[in-house]
C-alpha cells in the first residue's frame, strides 16, 4: 500500500502555505441543538479558486523539477482540480491542458480559462474525459496530474485536517465529500494520525457511488453514473487507484444522499450562513440535515469542499427551496 505519512502531510502544508488561505470554521448552534451535537463547518469554498483542490495541485506541481514542469501539465477535471492545476502551472510559468466533460459548469470553465489553461472538452462525462486524458498522457512528455490518484495530491488534501484540528481540537467525527477518494483519504490519514478514534464518514451522491459500492463489498465496475448536482464527485474511479485501499484503511462509513437532499443543503448553507456552495461541497451537510448519521453527543465537522456553482443554478435552487 502507498505510504502517505503525517510527516509528508506536514511537509505539504509547509510547501503550499505561502500560496493558500487558512479557511475559516464556524459553529452551527441551531443545527447542533437539533441533532444533540456540536456542528462545525470548514469552509473550503473560501479557498483560492473556490475549492480545496488547489491544495493538492500545488503540492504536486511545486515538487516537480524545473525540467519536468517545463514539459507542461496534463490533467482531467470536472472543474475544481483543473482550476487548481491551472493556477499552480501559471505560478511556475508552464502550460497546462485540462480535459473536461461536456457538462462542466460554466463557472468552472471560465475559471480555468482565466487562469490560462487550455481546455479540451470530451463528450460522455468525467470518466470519458479522464480516460482520454490518460491515453494522451501515456504518449506525451507532459506531466500527468491526477485529481486523486497520487500521493502528493492526497497529502495536499490532508493539510485540511491539520488546520481543522488546530481550529477545533475536539472534533471526533468528520464528514467528507467523496468521489475518487483523494480528499477523504488525505483528511482521514491526517486526522487519524493525530486522533486515532476520530470517525471519518465519506458522503457520496446516489447518482455516482462507485466507492460506496466497493466499500460495502460491491463491484465498482457495475455502478452507473448519472448526471448530478455534485459534479465534482461524479464519475468512475481509475482502475488501480491508490485511493481504493486507502478508503478501506481510513474511512469508517460511507453514506449516500439524493439530488433533492443536496439541493436542500445548498439552500440551507446560503440561508443559514450566507455561503454559496456547490453540490459536491453540500453532501455532508445533506447527510446531517436528513439525519442519515447518528451524531448525538459528538463534535461533528462538515467539510464544505467548494463553492463553484453556476449562479443561475444556485438561484434556481434557492427559488425552489424558499
Amino acid at each position: 500500500m502507498t505510504t502517505i505519512t503525517l510527516d509528508s502531510i506536514r511537509a505539504a502544508r509547509e510547501r503550499i502555505a505561502p500560496h493558500i488561505v487558512q479557511t475559516p470554521v464556524t459553529r452551527d448552534e441551531p443545527l447542533g441543538q437539533k441533532l444533540g451535537a456540536e456542528v462545525w463547518f470548514k469552509w473550503e469554498n473560501q479557498q483560492r479558486t473556490g475549492a480545496f483542490k488547489l491544495r493538492g495541485a500545488l503540492n504536486k506541481i511545486l515538487t516537480l523539477t524545473p525540467g519536468s514542469a517545463s514539459r507542461g501539465i496534463l490533467a482531467a477535471s470536472s472543474g475544481n482540480h483543473g482550476q487548481g492545476v491551472a493556477l499552480a502551472a501559471r505560478m511556475l510559468g508552464v502550460p497546462a491542458t485540462v480535459y473536461v466533460p461536456d457538462d462542466t459548469p460554466r463557472k468552472k470553465l471560465r475559471g480555468m480559462a482565466q487562469l490560462g489553461a487550455e481546455i479540451v472538452t470530451v463528450p460522455g462525462g468525467y470518466g470519458a474525459a479522464e480516460e482520454m486524458a490518460l491515453g494522451v498522457a501515456r504518449n506525451s512528455d507532459a506531466v500527468w496530474v491526477s485529481a486523486y490518484n497520487d500521493p502528493a495530491i492526497i497529502a495536499g488534501a490532508g493539510t485540511i485536517a491539520l488546520e481543522w484540528l488546530e481550529q477545533v481540537p475536539n472534533l471526533d467525527m468528520i464528514l467528507v465529500p467523496t468521489g475518487g477518494g483523494g480528499l477523504v483519504s488525505g483528511v482521514g490519514l491526517a486526522a487519524k494520525a493525530l486522533k486515532p478514534k476520530v470517525r471519518i464518514i465519506g458522503v457520496q451522491t446516489e447518482n455516482s457511488a462507485a466507492l460506496c459500492a466497493y466499500f460495502y463489498g460491491g463491484d465498482m465496475d457495475t455502478v452507473s453514473h448519472t448526471p448530478t448536482l455534485a459534479d465534482g464527485l461524479a464519475g468512475p474511479v481509475e482502475p488501480g487507484s491508490i485511493t481504493v485501499p486507502l478508503v478501506k484503511q481510513v474511512v469508517d462509513e460511507i453514506l449516500l444522499v439524493t439530488e433533492s437532499e443536496i439541493e436542500r443543503a445548498v439552500a440551507y448553507a446560503y440561508h443559514a450562513h450566507g455561503e454559496k456552495i456547490e453540490g459536491a461541497g453540500a453532501v455532508g451537510l445533506a447527510a446531517l440535515l436528513t439525519a442519515k448519521i447518528a451524531c448525538r453527543g459528538r463534535v461533528a465537522g462538515l467539510l464544505v469542499s467548494g463553492g463553484n456553482i453556476d449562479p443561475e443554478r444556485h438561484m434556481e435552487i434557492l427559488r425552489c427551496e424558499t
